[in-house]
């Protein structure tokens, strides 16, 4: 071993200190002293050797494996002669080729810090941080100093933020071009701007979620998934459901969605439209048959299922559901959580649930012939089957479901209902306008709505009625707009749907039928919610156009 390298030192070690938390290894022979390595950050990563050890497990036993070095692994360690701990090391390590050397649990933990890339400033080292604070602001501008930038304070702060403010998702974009990390926030369904940090930051704060969310911090060219548990102070514990990706400039992008877990929002809650919501709870009260929720990503499903389930959820009702996440927890409520990496699918779970004696199954999602098919036969076997599709709207499921080659007869015989819905900005109570509408926007509401239609409404004048449009005040941040609303389209199965399916018609065709039988589509219900004040066309329009 060289003795010239900065790294490595021979001396007599330091005498035990209260503060180091370090037994003095034994009293060497007068031939030779031992080693004793300092921190240095000149050492490279072992990424190889550290794919296996967890940061918090290195951390709380104080050693790490330093460098492959003539065949052996070189492990800093509090105290070489702690036979127990050696052990320990050989077997996590599997191999007996280890070379345990000497260090302070200060230097220990500055090596674990430095390889996982979690740079603390008030305990690194004063000349490089310099260094770096002074390149950092010279490359982006920051809302805070630079020295008192802190990794994992700035992680925090961001989900207390975004907690607070109400958002479902964050978003942290390492920009190669500009060289900075941008952190965005989705804000009832808008995204927001909230800070930029230095890019010198972009990989300490990646390592840090994803050290939280107990991924594979060597892992940079893959996307990962996991999830955080999170305690906001004031407020119960919290999940977060993390996505990293690869992107341009070999950084990682991360997504952390919030996710509400506990809360449960009553059918009225949602503020359906009178028929539809008489029409769909009629539905929930059937013994058997299929139940589809349809929408995009974000666009209430889950909320809506759970708050079905919420109806029928008795005590001499069985119920089980699969779901991925689960986000949403319901006392009598049998839920489970799908793996598919173990092969652990909704279908696999399907399988499961008619062995497990249901009365009720809710499936997360059917976006495969299998699990379709397995919900179908459970719905024909005497259960009530509730499940969501991303499909754009109800009419559409239908054949979306009949092009993946689900048996039209079977399909028939089984579905009830279908209830595509989205989610629309309201304007603000707080400073909302009014307004009344130019004769243009008057035609333009009657012409989305359907002229015939909007006639039998009955709706006044354009010089009479009364319209809102955002305006913006401290209370919404400026935006105009506080909150989101559902906008519902409920189509039954009706005998002659049901022979639509059979037949196998076009999405116009059973669009036109069940909107002869009494269907709102997704675009009037918008703009019912326009008339009533709650929203305006422009954002209506935003989420559907039909």
């Amino acid at each position: 071993m060289e003795k010239q390298r900065g790294d490595y030192r021979a001396g007599t070690p330091e005498k035990n200190n209260p503060g180091s938390g370090k037994t003095s290894p034994k009293k060497p022979s007068s031939a030779e002293a031992p080693e004793v390595i300092l921190f240095d950050r000149k050492y490279p990563i072992p990424e190889e050797l550290l794919k296996k050890l967890r940061y918090e497990y290195l951390r709380r036993e104080f050693w790490v494996p330093l460098e492959l070095k003539e065949g052996k692994i070189v492990v800093i360690v509090d105290n070489p002669d702690n036979i127990i701990k050696r052990d320990m090391i050989e077997n996590i390590l599997q191999t007996k080729a280890v070379k345990y050397v000497a260090a302070s649990r200060q230097d220990i933990w500055k090596f674990i810090e430095y390889f996982y890339g979690i740079y603390d400033p008030a305990k690194a080292d004063d000349d490089l941080l310099a260094e770096e604070n002074n390149e950092a602001k010279q490359e982006a501008e920051t809302d805070e100093p630079a020295e008192d930038v802190n990794i994992i304070k700035i992680v925090n702060d961001a989900i207390d933020y975004a907690y607070d403010r109400r958002a479902s998702d964050i978003h942290i974009e390492p920009d190669v071009k500009d060289r900075v990390v941008n952190f965005r926030l989705r804000i009832d369904g808008e995204c927001i701007h909230y800070k930029t940090f230095p890019y010198e930051y972009h990989a300490a704060i990646v390592s840090r979620i994803k050290i939280m969310s107990n991924l594979d911090i060597t892992e940079k060219r893959l996307p990962q998934d996991g999830k955080i548990k999170y305690k906001v102070p004031g407020v119960e514990e919290i999940e977060l459901r993390v996505a990293t990706l690869p992107t341009h400039g070999y950084v990682e992008d991360v997504v952390l969605r919030l996710l509400t877990r506990g809360k449960i929002m009553t059918l009225e809650e949602l503020r359906m439209p009178d028929e539809i919501y008489n029409n769909f709870k009629a539905q929930l009260t059937k013994p058997y048959g299929l139940i589809l929720l349809v929408g995009p990503t974000g666009s209430g499903k889950t909320t809506t299922a759970h708050a079905a389930l919420h109806i029928i959820n008795k005590p001499n009702i069985k119920i089980w559901t699969a779901e991925d996440p689960v986000e949403i927890t319901q006392q009598g409520i049998r839920q489970l959580q799908v793996h598919h990496k173990i092969g652990l699918g909704f279908a696999a779970a399907m399988r499961s649930f008619l062995r497990a004696d249901p009365d009720v199954i809710m499936v997360g999602e059917m976006r495969d012939h299998e699990t379709a098919k397995m919900g179908i036969e459970a719905s024909t076997t005497g259960h009530l089957v509730m499940s969501t599709l991303h499909t754009n709207n109800a009419p559409e499921t239908i054949v979306r479901l009949l092009d993946i080659g689900i048996d039209p007869f079977a399909f028939a015989d089984s579905l009830l209902c279908v209830l595509a819905q989205r989610l629309v900005r309201c304007l603000c109570v707080k400073c909302k306008d009014a307004y009344h509408p130019t004769p243009a926007e008057y035609a333009e509401l009657a012409h989305h709505y359907g002229e015939k239609a909007f006639a039998a409404l009955n709706i006044a004048g354009y010089d009479k009625l009364l319209l809102y449009r955002a305006r913006g005040c401290a209370e919404c941040n400026n935006m105009g707009y506080r909150g989101r609303t559902g906008i519902f389209e409920l189509l039954i199965a009706t005998d002659n749907i049901k022979q639509m399916i059979v037949n196998r018609k076009s999405i116009a065709a059973i669009r036109k039928t069940a909107m002869t039988e009494g269907m709102r589509t997704l675009l009037q219900s918008g703009v019912r919610k326009v008339l009533d004040g709650e929203t305006d066309l422009m954002e209506v329009l935003s989420v559907c156009i039909r």
